[in-house]
Order: structure tokens, then C-alpha cells, then sequence
């Protein structure tokens, strides 16, 4: 396995590779969400490129950016296990010039959900991931649907600036009890860890009368704030259901939509959410 910290070594790497490249962005701390994006990228290509970097520009102040999990030997580690041919793991003097000034970021869409409390947090994301897709040239990359709203936003992003990269959504891996794998699911004590299955238990609910007919959106945001209600430790940022490519608000669930929550428990953050297809009369939920 390859390992580069500069720019300049991954692109002259790059330089030299023909065909497909897949790349995993990952801020490290792997768990098994990160490792089926491997999986999938494999399946894509034999040369998958896997960056670690926890990326300063999404974290606003307060936010957990000293003591986000890290364990670069652990990632290591597991990186070579699972195929990846390359690991790029730059500082951040290498992905960012002391007086970076250009950011990129979404006016309407980056503004919602997550980022109506987050409000710089896209604008570092989407300018982290572009830096990536400039410096590795891949012609694929994958990401997790559980960060449902970065994937839409990426995807927006490669459309209107005409990137040649195939955006590939995963869908989201759980844990046995049906929480979502996150690298802040650490951050949590035992009380909290049965807490947070309220954002699983929330989609369930409104999943289920989803697929026994339910269309209006405000009977199920309605359900599914009285789930949150019996959780109490749980604290409801937002639970909306949007169009995945405006994330408007929609009033009857019709067409390409997303069910999504958020939350804190204490000072960690939660999300989650299910993406809903219909077409010609017939549901599909991905949850």
C-alpha cells in the first residue's frame, strides 16, 4: 500500500495510473460504514485511493475538531486489509495555504437541514472535496448515504461545475440494533447509546406508514416526533422530509424524497435519514 502526505507525491502517483480510480474520502477513525465504502469502490476499481484527513474548515467554533476520534495506526491497518492501493494522508499545511481565501459552497441547499445550525459547515466540505477530486483525478468516488445531505450537495457539485466523477451513494451500515455507524458514536456513555436509537426508531415508524400508504408529510413528521417525545434525553434538531434535489420541505411524499433527523445527545451530534423513491405508483425505501 501506497502512502503519501503531500500533494505533490499523490498527483505524480496519480500521473502514472491508467484506468478507473476510486477514491474513499474518510476523515480516518475507520469503522465497518467506512470499510463498505471500500468494499464498493473495489468493486468499481482495482485502484482505490483512501484519504484520511480531518478537514478544519467543516468544523465550526465549539465544535469537536481537538477531539475528534482518531487512531492513524488503526486506519492503517484496516486500509491495507481491505485492498486500498493508496492512502493519502495529508496535514493540513498540505491541503490548505496559509492564507487559503477560495471556498466553495451550496447558497439554497447548503443552508438547509444540517446546515441551518452548521452554517460554514458545507462551505468546508464541499471545498475539502473538490480539493480531493483536483488532486487524485478519480474517476469515481464513493460516500455514505447516512451523511445523506453531503452526498445530494457532492452530487449537485459535480453536475454544475462538470466534473468528470461518478458519484456512487452507499447505503448506510448499521449496527444489529439499527443505529448507524458513526465515528462520534464513541463520544457516547451507556444511557446516551440507548438514547440515540431514537433517530433509528423515528424512520422505522414513519417508514412503516410509508409503505402502508401514509403520503402526507405532516402525519409523518407528526409520528415521528411523538417517537422522539419518548425519548427524552434526545434533543430534536430538525425531522423533515425534502425533496433530495431542491431539499425543499414537500407536503405529500411523491417523487425522489428524503426522511431526515437530527439530534443531540449531550454535546454530540447525531444524524440519519431514509431515502424514498416512488415511480409509477411504487415505493422503494432506503434506509
Amino acid at each position: 500500500m501506497n502512502i503519501y502526505r503531500t500533494k505533490s507525491e499523490l498527483i505524480a502517483w496519480r500521473q502514472q495510473i491508467a484506468g478507473p480510480v476510486a477514491l474513499v474520502p474518510t476523515m480516518g477513525f475507520l469503522h465497518e460504514g467506512h470499510r463498505a465504502l471500500i468494499r464498493r469502490a473495489r468493486e468499481i476499481s482495482d485502484t482505490v485511493v483512501l484519504s484520511l484527513f480531518v478537514n478544519p474548515t467543516q468544523f465550526g467554533p465549539g465544535e469537536d475538531l481537538n477531539t475528534y476520534p482518531r487512531d492513524v495506526d488503526r486506519d492503517k491497518h484496516i486500509a491495507e486489509m481491505d485492498g486500498v492501493v493508496t492512502l493519502f494522508m495529508p496535514d493540513t499545511s498540505h491541503m490548505y495555504e496559509a492564507d487559503h481565501a477560495t471556498y466553495l459552497y451550496w447558497p439554497t441547499m447548503g443552508r438547509r437541514l444540517c446546515g441551518a445550525s452548521r452554517s460554514n459547515h458545507f462551505q468546508g466540505v464541499g471545498t475539502v472535496v473538490l480539493k480531493l477530486f483536483n488532486i487524485v483525478r478519480p474517476t469515481h468516488a464513493v460516500f455514505g448515504r447516512k451523511d445523506g445531505q453531503q452526498a445530494l450537495l457532492i452530487r449537485r457539485m459535480v453536475i454544475d461545475i462538470d466534473l468528470p466523477v461518478e458519484i456512487v451513494v452507499h447505503p448506510t451500515i448499521r449496527e444489529p440494533d439499527g443505529l448507524a455507524f458513526s465515528s462520534r458514536n464513541t463520544y457516547l456513555d451507556d444511557s446516551q447509546r440507548v438514547s440515540a436509537l431514537a433517530l433509528y426508531s423515528a424512520l422505522s415508524r414513519c417508514i412503516s406508514l410509508v409503505r402502508t400508504g401514509e403520503r402526507n408529510a405532516r402525519v409523518l413528521n407528526d409520528t415521528m416526533n411523538t417517537v422522539f417525545e419518548t425519548y427524552p434525553d434526545f434533543s430534536v434538531e430538525y425531522c423533515e422530509i425534502v425533496d433530495r434535489d431542491t431539499l425543499k420541505p414537500v407536503e405529500i411524499v411523491t417523487g425522489r424524497c428524503m426522511i431526515a433527523v437530527a439530534g443531540r445527545l449531550g454535546a454530540t451530534r447525531l444524524i440519519d435519514n431514509a431515502w424514498i423513491t416512488e415511480k409509477e405508483g411504487e415505493i422503494r425505501i432506503e434506509l
